[in-house]
């Protein structure tokens, strides 16, 4: 199957399986086509497979894990602020590191200044910013409209990254608020309904005397 044309879905799926059976090496050849794979932006099962999680008992090996799982859960500045230590990057994943950067600050805020995007993804001019943002669109990874007299990004959706199991309890904090939100909305709209359907039963009934009065 082309990876130009697969779902993200179908190409993690292809690299879990792929795991099964790479050591050493092998595995860190693995890490680095996902991590160029077209499409894919998501690599959380590939971080929970064990051939990975070997990787990582190797100190040769382990910055390469490192590497995966700043591409899961990080962005551009981490990188930077790590790179150090961590392997050096091909065009194609300091793309991709990119998009995902964007697709954080995207959850966070719906209007992203170009100043605040030029700093997080390390980029030289807006045009190349610009280029890149229209990249992330066509991707499905936002839906957003740039605002090029405001210099900001307008942003309507975001796609979802993957969660540590670490920041789950505040993701479910989160969800139950939500949810509380809903609840009282919902509470709200059904006794504003009760409300309308009582002050209808009135009239009506106000209605029906006076015709019988005016007969």
């Amino acid at each position: 199957m082309s990876l130009e044309k697969a779902s993200s879905g179908s190409i993690l799926e292809q690299f879990v399986l792929l795991s099964s059976g790479a050591r050493g090496a092998a595995a860190v050849s693995l890490i680095k086509q996902a991590l160029e794979a077209p499409n894919l932006y998501v690599f959380g099962e590939l971080l929970d497979c064990s051939s990975i999680k070997q990787l990582g008992e190797n100190s040769e090996h382990r910055p390469y894990v490192d590497l995966l799982r700043l591409f899961a859960y990080g962005t551009c500045s981490d990188y930077i602020a790590n790179r150090n230590v961590l392997p050096e990057i091909s065009p194609q994943m300091v793309k991709k590191l990119r998009h995902l950067s964007i697709v954080s600050l995207a959850a966070k805020c719906k209007q992203i200044p170009y100043s605040l995007l030029l700093k997080e993804l390390d980029m030289p001019n807006v045009r190349e910013l610009e280029d890149l943002i229209i990249e992330a669109i066509y991707a499905g990874l936002i839906k957003a409209r740039m605002d090029q007299n405001e210099q900001k990004l307008e942003v309507y959706y975001a796609m979802g990254r993957d969660v540590e199991m670490s920041k789950l309890p505040e993701l479910l904090g989160i969800l139950e608020q939500w949810t509380g939100k809903c609840e009282e909305s919902l509470s709200d709209i059904q006794a504003q309904l009760l409300d309308a359907q009582q002050k209808k039963s009135a009239h009506m009934k106000l209605k029906n005397q006076t015709d019988t009065e005016v007969r």
